[in-house]
């Protein structure tokens, strides 16, 4: 993900690669190479890096080693665009607050939840807050995807070594959250974001049918119940049918419906008035070119809280399914 996103960088804003941190030197390599800068200095240390003058960091490394890799880049004052969820964990998140909350408020401090910058997604929600579709009583997420021929090839062994398991850690609940936390918590920002809130509470079920390598539930249901009593139901799954995949967000108002895509907007009023509008680019694209006018611009924004918000209510969802009954935002905090 992180050579996708820096690769994005590269070709659509002005800002220069001139610094790559990683474990593989082979991986580095390629990078440099595809961002049009071979010269690019390589860090296996990512406190070196942080001691150099880049401006700026990408933190797209496994989900456990977010807040502790957050916390230095905030703390050696470079701009921050990290990759989601904040954490695996409470304590993670709270991690993440605390330092977005320290954060000199000259820096830019992003999260990876490009849905939030895409051009269709701001259009949506500028139709929702304007009142058009009247008031929301009912939002759904869907995440349904297949794993691909490749991941079910990787999940017919357990890993031998302990190496090979950090190589693979998005399989694995201790290093990547689950796969509401890992994946589904795209859709669960879109939730918070439209419906203006975090859910006081949530209830769920989730399970492995298509056990593998690793400890991930590959499906899960959980209904979020927020504030005003709007409630959210969440379905989001990895064992859809080969080559399916459906990501989009509804939200049912008494005068109209809005559904967001990473493919489409559409804004169904009645059956004779349903307008369906594709998305002109990759929402990355969208991200990470706002990311850097701000910087150039001076006008910084810190998504820290927000984007440890959204991670949380994933983590409520997985309590709920783990404990088999309704969990509170309150009880999960005090936890």
């Amino acid at each position: 993900r992180g050579s996708h996103v820096i690769e994005l960088l590269a070709k659509n804003t002005p800002a220069r690669v001139v610094a790559l941190c990683d474990l593989v030197p082979d991986r580095m390599k390629k990078t440099a190479q595809a961002v049009g800068n071979p010269d690019a200095k390589f860090y296996d240390d990512y406190r070196k890096l942080l001691e150099s003058d880049v401006d700026a960091v990408l933190i797209a490394t496994p989900v456990y080693l977010h807040a502790e890799h957050f916390e230095a880049a905030v703390k050696a004052g470079k701009h921050i665009y990290i990759e989601k969820p904040a954490s695996i964990d409470v304590e993670g998140c709270k991690r993440i607050i605390r330092a977005a909350d320290s954060a000199d408020r000259k820096l830019n401090i992003m999260f990876g939840f490009q849905r939030r910058y895409a051009q269709l997604y701001l259009k949506a929600k500028q139709v929702v807050d304007s009142g058009q579709i009247g008031e929301i009583h009912l939002a759904t997420a869907r995440f349904m995807k297949s794993s691909g021929a490749a991941a079910q090839v990787m999940q017919s062994r357990p890993p031998a070594t302990q190496r090979e398991k950090l190589d693979h850690w998005h399989a694995w609940q201790e290093y990547s959250g689950d796969l509401i936390v890992e994946n589904n918590v795209h859709s669960i920002d879109v939730l918070n974001w439209f419906l203006g809130d975090k859910p006081v509470r949530a209830i769920g079920a989730g399970s492995t049918r298509r056990p593998g390598r690793g400890d991930m539930r590959d499906h899960n249901f959980v209904a979020y119940t927020y504030p005003d009593g709007t409630q959210a139901q969440l379905s989001g799954t990895t064992i859809a049918s080969p080559g399916y995949r459906e990501v989009l967000e509804q939200f049912f108002g008494t005068k109209a419906m809005v559904e967001t895509s990473e493919n489409h907007f559409r804004y169904y009023r009645s059956r004779t008035n349903d307008v369906r509008e594709n998305t002109p680019r990759n929402l990355t694209i969208d991200a990470v070119e706002d990311f850097v006018k701000r910087i150039r611009e001076k006008r910084p924004e810190n998504t820290g809280i927000r984007g440890a918000e959204s991670t949380l209510t994933a983590i409520l969802g997985r309590m709920a399914m783990e404990q088999r009954r309704e969990v509170t935002w309150e009880e999960m905090m005090r936890g």
